[in-house]
């Protein structure tokens, strides 16, 4: 058996393409264009390649996007003048503070200025809150969690009672998308660094989501035949046949992998595209909830 490849590309470009649908359709009933205001601090490389993908995708799809980048000798003081302002703006439907920070900068202070109803990233304790509550809705789901689900659904219609393992517990992947799998009623383990048996309890997995950040960590051994693993892993590994001099792989052993999994996500192609298509959709829904 070999798995199918759920092409993250194609399913983010037609979400795209219908974004840029419904936002021809308010520009010709002169309604308000959805704007992005993205806040960069510090030369990162891969981060200035991450917001740079994101003012692409809004020029795409028809969104206003406004970019502020500093440098890290700025201080914590201007960062939030900022944010006040743009909560204030009403040109700008969202805000997207691209992480990681610098360390000096508290980014937690930086994150909760943010207005919830301009929060598209989805990571306002508010938003998170309300989806760690029973029949409860978030304004906003987090971009990457919420692109990882359409990919389940692409292949899985319902996944009520299937066992799902999430491989990591961080704030902005692991622990909202364990949320989102409780809230369709699939049976939820959340796998850590103190996990015993880590192999075997991954094999029990109908749906294995896999976000810690280690190259090639989950082997064909740790695979239930016929599951759905999702590969949000992005990790860099050196190819002196590259023109970068490197290349990215993800989480998974694909090549392995593929041999037993019923469908799998790739990284890269798989969820980092369904991110950005997620964050335009945000967007736009928070231009919708103004009119």
């Amino acid at each position: 058996m070999t798995a199918k490849i759920i092409d993250g590309k194609a399913i983010a470009a037609q979400i795209r393409e219908g974004i840029k649908d419904q936002i021809d359709i308010r520009i010709k009933e002169r309604k308000t264009q959805p704007g992005l205001a993205t806040v960069l601090i510090g030369q990162n490389a891969a981060s200035e390649s991450y917001v740079r993908m994101k003012h692409l995708a809004c020029k795409e799809v028809g969104i206003q996007s406004f970019g502020h980048q500093f440098p890290e000798t700025c201080t914590q003081e201007e960062i939030e003048k900022l944010i006040r302002a743009l909560n204030a703006d009403p040109k700008v439907h969202g805000i997207l503070v691209q992480l990681p920070l610098p360390a000096k900068f508290d980014e937690e202070q930086i994150l909760n200025l943010i207005s919830h109803e301009k929060d598209v990233d989805g990571i306002h304790p508010e938003n998170i809150g309300r989806l760690a509550q029973k029949g409860r809705e978030p304004r906003f789901v987090a971009c990457t969690p919420a692109g990882i689900m359409v990919l389940i659904h692409s292949v899985l219609e319902d996944i009520t009672g299937l066992n799902a393992v999430v491989l990591g517990r961080s704030n902005i992947v692991g622990m909202p998308v364990a949320l989102l799998l409780i809230a369709e009623n699939a049976t939820v383990t959340v796998c850590h660094s103190k996990t015993r048996d880590l192999a075997e309890t991954c094999a029990q997995a109908d749906i294995l989501v896999a976000a810690v950040g280690k190259r090639e960590i989950v082997k064909k051994e740790w695979v239930k035949s016929g599951a759905v693993v999702i590969d949000v892993g992005t990790n860099r590994v050196d190819d002196s046949s590259s023109k970068r001099g490197y290349r990215l792989i993800g989480d998974v052993a694909f090549d392995e992998v593929r041999l037993i999994a019923g469908a799998i996500s790739p990284s890269p192609g798989g969820v980092g595209p369904m991110t950005i298509a997620m964050l335009m959709k945000n967007t736009l829904h928070a231009a919708a909830m103004l009119d």
